[in-house]
């Protein structure tokens, strides 16, 4: 278990970056006119850049930082980005879009992979910190590409029928829709994963900062 103030420390990554792009979601969402493509974009980004990071928060508390092996961390970003990536493959779109179950399922897939990523992300060790700003970075640019390719793709890559869902209806995909859920993709990326790996960055120069006058009155100690 850790301190509160530990815990803290920790998770203002997650809420800083979660919080940025709830804020932006708040601000912005109800200006538009979301379709099947968008729609289902501002859900994935609710899901894997607020309530998982947000998440991540109280399983870090239980488990404690510094508990995870460095490696694990490579391979949940990995799985992230192939989730998020195969989920945006048009053959998986339209199944899913015919199954409800199957599109819930690979809702519930995609965002345990979130929660695990930030999960092993929050419990590094403080000396393996830096990786947690590679992971960050990498993942955040893979997921811009994917957006940049719904942005300048020419054509509606999916062909959607319309949903008619318990909280709004929408019309079938199309190259406009396409276009707006990349940019909501482009837009919510750098406020999560670059947003959080600067502050993961300022916590680290903050932390030598400190380490330097405490190891210098050491070793006048020791002399």
């Amino acid at each position: 278990m850790m301190a509160a103030s530990g815990l803290s420390r920790v998770a203002r990554p997650a809420v800083f970056s979660a919080g940025l792009v709830f804020l932006a979601g708040a601000i912005t969402l109800p200006l538009m006119e979301l379709g099947t493509l968008s729609l289902g974009m501002a859900l994935h980004i609710l899901a894997m850049n607020v309530v998982a990071p947000i998440a991540a928060i109280p399983l870090i508390g239980r488990i404690g930082s510094g508990v995870i092996r460095p490696g694990i961390l490579a391979f949940a970003a990995t799985a992230q980005m192939a989730l998020l990536w195969a989920w945006h493959a048009p053959v998986v779109q339209l199944a899913a879009s015919g199954s409800p179950t199957a599109h819930f399922t690979l809702a519930a897939l995609l965002f345990l992979a979130a929660l695990t990523f930030w999960t092993v992300l929050l419990a590094l060790h403080a000396r393996q910190r830096w990786r947690s700003v590679v992971a960050l970075l990498l993942t955040g640019k893979i997921a811009c590409l994917l957006g940049g390719l719904l942005i300048f793709a020419p054509r509606d890559l999916y062909g959607i029928p319309g949903l008619d869902l318990v909280f709004c209806s929408t019309g079938p995909s199309s190259l406009e829709d396409q276009h707006l859920a990349g940019l909501l993709m482009i837009t919510a990326c750098p406020l999560s994963y670059v947003v959080a790996g600067v502050v993961v960055a300022a916590q680290m120069l903050f932390d030598l900062e400190e380490r330097g006058p405490a190891t210098a009155s050491a070793r006048l100690a020791a002399s």
